[in-house]
């Protein structure tokens, strides 16, 4: 049995996230405050932490970063009514897994909440990563796409990474920049993630111009599409 932390002060949600996600395979606990979320935490393991991020008795950001500090691995979604790109940014960087912007679909949360339970994250990655027709082998660098080898700079195989590890997600610009160009993002220039994205579809997709797995979620950044067959 699966066991999820759920953390909103707002009585109603709260208890309208608990509703959602009944379950008989999985096992929920609700606190309204961090304090209490604090005490929970101490008492035992949790597979997934639902963390909202404004709450009476503090920030849920600065409370995800002293648990990552403290090296806690629990999975955490963040729950916030800021879409605003330098706050998913800020909610990414201090070590949550996924995020949901309010108001958000119960349908779409459960969905965010059974990937993050789907993963097995004590597996070591081992051999090449299939997925529709592409396989990326990225410890010996190797890619191939419906069979063909393809030819990818170090530049365009971490941003590859980056986006196939988070398939599913929609990835901020300013996050991309820095993972890629890691230590050296404020002296890269503003256009190189758009080059490697426009290097990275001409290679891999079949029509650049209207490309089916990197997609550009404007306003924000870009995401690797999910529900493709993977082996």
């Amino acid at each position: 049995m699966k066991s999820i932390l759920i953390v909103e002060d707002d009585r109603a949600l709260g208890d309208g996230l608990c509703l959602a996600l009944k379950d008989p395979a999985l096992e929920l606990t609700l606190c309204r405050t961090l304090s209490a979320a604090r005490s929970a935490l101490e008492a035992g393991g949790f597979d997934l932490l639902i963390l909202d991020v404004n709450l009476p008795d503090g920030n849920g950001l600065d409370f995800l970063r002293r648990l990552r500090a403290g090296a806690n691995s629990v999975p955490v979604i963040l729950l916030t009514a800021n879409d605003m790109e330098t706050d998913i940014v800020a909610g990414l960087e201090s070590g949550a897994d996924d995020y949901v912007t309010k108001p958000f679909s119960l349908a779409v949360l459960r969905a965010r909440v059974n990937a993050q339970l789907r993963r097995d994250r004590g597996a070591v990655p081992s051999g090449p990563l299939v997925l529709d027709g592409f396989s990326f082998d990225f410890e010996r660098m190797e890619f191939r796409r419906d069979g063909r080898s393809v030819d990818l700079s170090k530049t365009e195989q971490k941003l590859l990474r980056i986006l196939v590890e988070n398939r599913g997600r929609t990835l901020p610009r300013e996050l991309l920049v820095d993972r890629v160009w890691t230590g050296g993002a404020e002296y890269v220039d503003e256009n190189a993630l758009s080059v490697t994205v426009k290097r990275l579809r001409g290679k891999l997709e079949e029509n650049p111009s209207k490309p089916r797995y990197l997609k550009t979620v404007y306003g924000i950044g870009y995401t690797w599409t999910t529900g493709e067959k993977e082996g």
